[in-house]
């Protein structure tokens, strides 16, 4: 997702705020995911600890949002699929993850353009990953 986030002609790293709008988002992502209900699911399948998690999300995002290719530096391909094997994501886990963040992105980016530019490529996502059912 390295294409323009808006008219404007700006990254949507850029248009979040770059690394610390992109650390706002993982933030309250992973706090909702720890204190809704209804992401039960999502978080079950994360370690009791989400550091770790947080701290790779932020930096996948970061490279996919169209700012410093953190995660890729670091990691290697994303190969995210294949890196969630271990984890049973089915339609539950999806719709929890998804949950979260879309809120996550309501709260933190003000600007509906850039949110409404990547909802659907970040849905696809996170279908991608789905691994049973």
């Amino acid at each position: 997702m390295t294409e323009s986030a808006s008219e404007h002609g700006t990254t949507p790293y850029a248009a979040i705020g770059g690394e610390d709008g992109v650390r706002r988002l993982v933030a309250r992502f992973y706090q909702l995911m720890d204190t809704l209900p209804e992401a039960k699911a999502a978080r079950a399948i994360h370690p009791p600890s989400l550091e770790g998690s947080e701290q790779k999300l932020f930096e996948y995002l970061s490279g996919w949002l169209g700012g410093p290719p953190l995660y890729v530096s670091k990691y290697g391909h994303p190969r995210l699929r294949a890196r969630h094997l271990h984890a049973a994501i089915g339609e539950p886990e999806i719709v929890a993850w998804l949950l979260c963040f879309e809120t996550a992105l309501a709260e933190v980016v003000p600007d509906e353009a850039v949110r409404e530019a990547m909802l659907p490529q970040v849905r696809q996502l996170a279908v991608h990953m789905g691994n049973r059912g």
